[in-house]
């Protein structure tokens, strides 16, 4: 599904990505249900195994990170990743999954190297620019409907800054990651530029309106790295 968007005065907020395999059958995805605690011992090993598989897809071969060994567990366990790559601040690319369909280290191998070459909304990356081209790495919690009355009623329950929210209406999909809420802090202005992003006008709504909304475990290059 693409999402990329043209959503006036608010580019930044495109960071929120492209989804693969948004609309696998249900039999072919699990809960996102990777232990919190686990994740966190293993950020920095994560990073490292999203840019070798960028750098081993652009031609420079590095291999994987000996502690690999150590995190088996939470590598080969199913999980859900977006991938998102920047360069001075801005962004270059960045792709992911919503469901839990394959084993965390095979979703963040994969949604690395589509985020640096196939993100449609840039031109594929290079080896040179890959030194100045920073990674983050976020892990999806399983969703969690939304049960609302109305749009007002949806808008309270959302979390700004907690909350990365799927929006469906009918064939129109579209997602945004919590970071989003850095750019778009207000739920009303989040809601309309999520809306515009599946393709319908900032202030629709219809009684077939569908909301998830999930958390994330982000990891960060510079911020590992301080």
């Amino acid at each position: 599904m693409r999402t990329d968007t043209t959503v006036p005065g608010a580019r930044a907020a495109e960071r929120s990505a492209q989804v693969k395999g948004a609309a696998r059958r249900a039999g072919d995805t699990q809960q996102n249900a990777l232990p919190p605690w686990r994740l966190d011992e293993h950020g920095p090993l994560l990073l490292q195994i999203a840019r070798t598989a960028i750098s081993n897809a652009l031609g420079r071969a590095v291999a994987l990170p000996e502690p690999i060994s150590e995190a088996a567990d939470v590598l080969q366990a199913p999980g859900a990743s977006f991938v998102t790559l920047n360069q001075h601040g801005q962004l270059r690319g960045c792709i992911g999954s919503l469901q839990a369909h394959r084993p965390l280290i095979q979703d963040i191998q994969a949604n690395a190297v589509a985020a640096a070459l196939h993100d449609p909304r840039f031109t594929p990356l290079t080896l040179s620019e890959l030194d100045i081209t920073t990674v983050e790495v976020s892990v999806l919690s399983a969703m969690q409907p939304l049960p609302f009355t109305s749009e007002a009623d949806a808008l309270a329950l959302l979390r700004p800054g907690v909350d990365g929210v799927v929006f469906e209406f009918g064939r129109y999909r579209s997602t945004f990651l919590p970071q989003v809420w850095e750019q778009l802090p207000k739920p009303r202005q989040f809601m309309a530029h999520l809306k515009q992003k599946a393709g319908l006008a900032p202030d629709f709504w219809a009684p077939g309106v569908r909301l998830q909304r999930y958390t994330v475990h982000k990891f960060k290059e510079s911020e590992v790295s301080s």
